[in-house]
């Protein structure tokens, strides 16, 4: 083995053993790390012995490729995480990368759904689904990432045992292991309590027939024994579809910037929101903030008197009166 891949090796085993580093998360590291090593491999060059000049002509050459600005940040990310350890497993006696300031990403608010738009998609998951028992899932799995805000990630890998206990409350675990305690709605507690009465029917079933029950809150017959991200993505845009709301603008994730932007739009504390989604930084979640501000100004400039998109649609109204 190179010493490029005994160090890319050692820096993911030790970020899924002590950072609790998710799956996809150690893929985008390796595919990032894969790309940098390969840059320096090509060049005679290996990460024991880059220089900060090295890595900057690596950011250069990528920038170069036209790559976005956004997909340089998260190279060089994974790059001064891979020097960092390397420094502090003291496989170098310095770390290169510690001075370089990344090209910062761009600056774009998240997507969010309208109050009635999301109301649409719950109403399309309770008739949306070939029998009951789909049509019984689909109601939970969004009125739960509705009234939690979750990641996809961590919805579809729910365990029962999390949705036992208090039925006014769900514990989900987060990035790095962590667990948070979120409360339920009361729409989302009603179509949990009718999913676990139908999974129970089932595993009742399953034991009569020497069959042993799944752990999954959202069972699949797949590899990883539940719904995938990706099926639940179909999934959300097939409801979007029936609901009549553009598939275009939803995703799993634009569940979740809603569920924190009406609760803000609601009165609700940031500090609360931030507990709520499991950020590990407030500075995260005050990206909300300035997703209500933007909405906000754009409700002035629709419907206040003395802006001129409502000056244009008055004066077109009174010239159409008069004609």
């Amino acid at each position: 083995m190179t010493t490029s891949g005994q160090w890319c090796a050692a820096f993911l085993e030790a970020q899924a053993a002590e950072q609790g580093a998710a799956r996809n998360t150690l893929e985008a590291y390796a595919r990032d790390l894969a790309d940098f090593t390969a840059w320096l491999a090509h060049r005679n060059l290996a990460p024991d012995t880059a220089t900060q000049d090295d890595i900057e002509r690596y950011l250069v050459d990528l920038e170069a490729q036209g790559l976005a600005r956004s997909t340089r940040a998260r190279r060089l990310s994974a790059v001064k995480q891979l020097y960092r350890f390397a420094f502090e497993d003291r496989l170098r006696s310095d770390n290169p990368a510690m001075r370089i300031k990344g090209p910062g990403r761009d600056a774009r608010l998240p997507k969010t759904l309208s109050e009635e738009e999301v109301d649409r998609l719950l109403a399309a998951a309770r008739t949306a689904g070939r029998s009951a028992r789909d049509r019984c899932r689909n109601t939970c799995l969004m009125e739960l990432l509705y009234a939690t805000g979750m990641r996809v990630s961590e919805l579809v890998s729910l365990p029962i045992a999390a949705a036992r206990g208090n039925p006014q409350m769900l514990m989900i675990r987060g990035k790095g292991g962590k667990e948070r305690m979120v409360p339920l709605s009361p729409p989302a507690r009603a179509a949990l309590e009718a999913w676990l009465a139908m999974l129970d029917a089932q595993a009742e079933r399953d034991r009569e027939k020497g069959k042993a029950p799944s752990p999954n809150l959202f069972a699949s017959s797949g590899k990883a024994g539940h719904l995938t991200r990706h099926r639940f993505y179909v999934l959300i845009k097939e409801l979007a579809v029936a609901g009549g709301v553009s598939p275009a603008a939803v995703t799993p994730h634009t569940l979740r910037h809603a569920f924190a932007t009406h609760l803000l739009a609601n009165g609700a504390d940031l500090m609360a929101i931030q507990a709520l989604l499991g950020h590990a930084d407030v500075a995260t979640t005050e990206i909300y903030t300035h997703v209500l501000d933007a909405r906000l100004q754009a409700l002035v400039l629709e419907h206040h008197s003395l802006s001129e998109s409502a000056t244009r649609k008055s004066s077109g109204s009174t010239s159409s009166d008069g004609q």
